[in-house]
């Protein structure tokens, strides 16, 4: 069976759950090889092979830390040169589709962005997106050398399917451009004790009808109480009530979880495109014509204030 290259996303060698799910995609295509690179990537061995992954192929050095995406292109590029896989699956995060969109051009391949699933085919991997901010659904191949896909995150279960716990050193040559552009700072995250938003199986959002960044406090104590992650819509954002690295939509992240809650958002398509592809979309707003309800299956008519700290206070009380 041919094997497909998995880029590995990890902090300090604890592998992040999009990482998980593309192991369980890859095993339709082929046999998993992960890719583990930077600080703790020998510490990932256990945790992928619980997951599928046949072989993890490591490499540790400054470089990956140190400079941009370069470094990581050039050993992936390494990777595929070793291996000749079916395909390369990579997270689409920010940096996973700018490696991917270096890879492919360093390889001379095709690449397809932000799948929401992938099946095997006789002439390579289907994957499936979401386009046009969720109006179509498309099934699409690489046509050209070996496909380069990112796949969003919460695309699909996790599956444990315990492989060889296998683990090689990857020879990586850096090209001269890897250094190219240096980091010189790094600022870490406020933690707020709650998912990472592109993770989450769970969000609420919150938009123009929360008429404040005060009364962003019932949006995340609803979120607190289920679990989730706090989004927010461009509108809020513009109006300063919320951070924009919580902005949910085109022109912020796009979210996939199993349950999206969104309260005082109208629905602009800028915002449909991204959490359109929501296993399942709630919407609380006092407007009964507002677009969102054409895209939810739950709607709750009713003032978010209202509304929102009763279902908050509903969750607790059955949670116990």
């Amino acid at each position: 069976m041919a094997e497909v290259l998995v880029y590995v996303d990890h902090v300090d060698g604890a592998v992040r759950k999009p990482t998980l799910e593309l192991l369980t995609l890859a095993r339709r295509v082929g046999e998993p090889v992960a890719v583990a690179l930077g600080n703790g990537a020998a510490d990932t061995g256990p945790a992928l092979a619980e997951h599928g992954a046949v072989k993890v192929l490591t490499h540790e050095a400054a470089e990956y830390a140190d400079y941009l995406v370069v470094p990581k292109v050039d050993a992936l590029q390494a990777a595929v040169e070793a291996v000749s896989p079916a395909a390369v699956l990579v997270p689409s995060s920010a940096e996973g589709k700018e490696i991917a969109a270096c890879l492919a051009l360093r390889i001379g391949s095709g690449i397809i962005t932000d799948a929401v699933d992938l099946e095997g085919g006789d002439e390579g991997p289907v994957a499936t997106q979401s386009v046009f901010a969720g109006s179509f659904t498309t099934k699409s191949r690489v046509c050209k050398g070996i496909p380069v896909i990112t796949v969003k995150p919460n695309s699909v279960t996790v599956e444990a399917v315990p492989a060889a716990d296998a683990v090689e050193v990857l020879a990586v040559t850096f090209s001269a451009r890897a250094t190219g552009t240096k980091v010189t700072a790094r600022t870490p995250r406020e933690p707020t004790g709650r998912p990472e938003l592109t993770e989450a199986a769970i969000v609420v959002s919150g938009g123009r009808g929360i008429n404040g960044a005060e009364n962003f406090a019932i949006i995340e104590a609803l979120a607190d109480s289920l679990g989730a992650a706090v989004g927010a819509s461009r509108a809020a954002v513009d109006a300063g009530w919320y951070p924009h690295s919580n902005q949910v939509g085109q022109t912020g992240k796009s979210v996939s979880p199993q349950l999206y809650i969104a309260n005082g958002i109208s629905g602009a398509i800028q915002h449909r495109a991204g959490m359109q592809t929501s296993k399942t979309i709630v919407a609380i707003n006092k407007d009964p014509e507002a677009p969102i309800f054409d895209l939810v299956d739950y709607g709750v008519v009713g003032d978010l204030f209202d509304v929102v700290p009763q279902l908050t206070e509903e969750i607790k009380t059955r949670r116990g």
